[in-house]
């Protein structure tokens, strides 16, 4: 994000003195991003954030590649991929590669005990199944079916469930989230062609400052490994603060398709992106409208990127037997398209009701044991001819 943000108490000037009404000082904090040129936000906490009373164990988490160099079209049955209570054990990485890991987690209880960050990535968390709220140094996003979350690198969170049967698409991204530079002007302002607009984007809601002191795990993602380090203070102790680096939620519903009188490439659906992958919304929307187009994609094979599609709901009308919770893989380089018949079904169709989430990466993906566990493998002959 890159539009200023100001929540709760800040001081009139920065880096200046802040005291509470009792006379006692209020401790100010840079969150940035490169160095000191990048964004960034002020946070002002009741306690110094640096009191760490003892560090405990790391474990290492880098993902495992059972499939080093793929080249093979797979379709996955994500929602096959076990459920767990705790958050960060229910997280499974599927595909990835120096720039981006592509995981689900179906967490069925709240984080409670501990607090997260990741100093590794920023991540992106769409919200399939569930409903809850992210608690955050910044405040409180409540999320829902259908919800991006955009938590930036270094951010402390805890995520707590409404519901006990969740499941999250998340992807990290070693390079910084951010909208797509077509759609903002040099003022950082989203334009006016933009499928969506700065109302469509939800800012954390100031929650009351926690001024508690003891023991508290945070557990930090540092190098793909997973620390536990434990503070004197808590974390969320955020009397106010403002910026331009916060997390975020915006709503695939919220997204406005743009649709032509002949098939729009994929770029037209683009969401977010990054110097490693692009995502992209493929909502409801209304089909091309010349009286010969042909609604369904064209056959292509993007030499330079892989295409991950992950389906949540409704109608995909360029595959045969496709249901929620299932990945497409289609490596670089080998051509794909619509499934026998599609093409044909989709000739004269006015719109479609169909619900995905696309990620285009650079460079190749790896796959995981967790991915080849839950793999249709008739799928790489399905372009075949009956």
């Amino acid at each position: 994000m890159s539009f200023y943000t100001v929540k709760g108490q800040v001081p009139h000037k920065r880096h200046t003195v802040f005291k509470d009404k009792d006379g006692r000082f209020i401790y100010e904090q840079l969150f940035g991003t490169e160095g000191f040129s990048g964004k960034s936000s002020l946070l002002y906490h009741l306690e110094r954030p640096t009191q760490i009373v003892r560090f405990g164990a790391s474990v290492d988490v880098t993902p495992l590649a059972a499939v080093a160099k793929n080249i093979v079209p797979r379709k996955l049955e994500g929602f096959d991929i076990p459920s767990e209570s705790d958050y960060l054990a229910s997280r499974k990485t599927l595909m990835f590669n120096n720039t981006c890991q592509i995981a689900l987690a179906f967490p069925s209880a709240s984080m409670t005990t501990y607090f997260y960050k990741n100093g590794d990535a920023d991540e992106m968390l769409f919200i399939h199944k569930g409903s809850g709220y992210l608690l955050t140094l910044f405040g409180k996003i409540d999320f829902a079916y259908g919800d991006y979350i955009i938590v930036p690198r270094g951010c402390i969170y805890q995520i707590h469930f409404n519901t006990a049967e969740n499941k999250i698409l998340i992807v990290e991204s070693t390079d910084e989230i951010q909208f797509p530079k077509r759609y903002i002007n040099e003022f950082g302002q989203l334009l006016e062609h933009a499928p969506f607009c700065e109302r469509d984007i939800r800012t954390p809601e100031h929650t009351v400052p926690v001024a508690e002191k003891g023991e508290f795990l945070i557990k930090v993602k540092k190098e793909n490994a997973l620390h536990d380090i434990f503070y004197a203070t808590h974390p969320f102790d955020v009397v106010g603060w403002d910026g331009c680096l916060y997390p975020f939620a915006l709503s695939i519903h919220d997204f406005e398709p743009i649709t032509g009188r002949v098939h729009q490439p994929p770029p037209v659906h683009q969401t977010f992106g990054s110097r490693g992958f692009v995502i992209c919304s493929f909502v409801p929307r209304l089909y091309d409208y010349h009286p010969d187009a042909i609604p369904a994609p064209y056959n292509h094979s993007n030499i330079d990127s892989e295409e991950v599609l992950y389906y949540v709901d409704g109608d995909f009308m360029s595959r045969n037997n496709i249901r929620p919770g299932q990945f497409t893989l289609h490596p670089g380089g080998v051509p794909h398209g619509p499934a026998p018949g599609s093409m044909e079904r989709s000739i004269g169709q006015k719109d479609t009701q169909e619900l995905a989430v696309m990620i285009d990466t650079f460079k190749p993906l790896k796959l995981t044991q967790f991915a080849l566990d839950v793999e249709d493998k008739t799928y790489p002959t399905s372009w075949l001819e009956q």
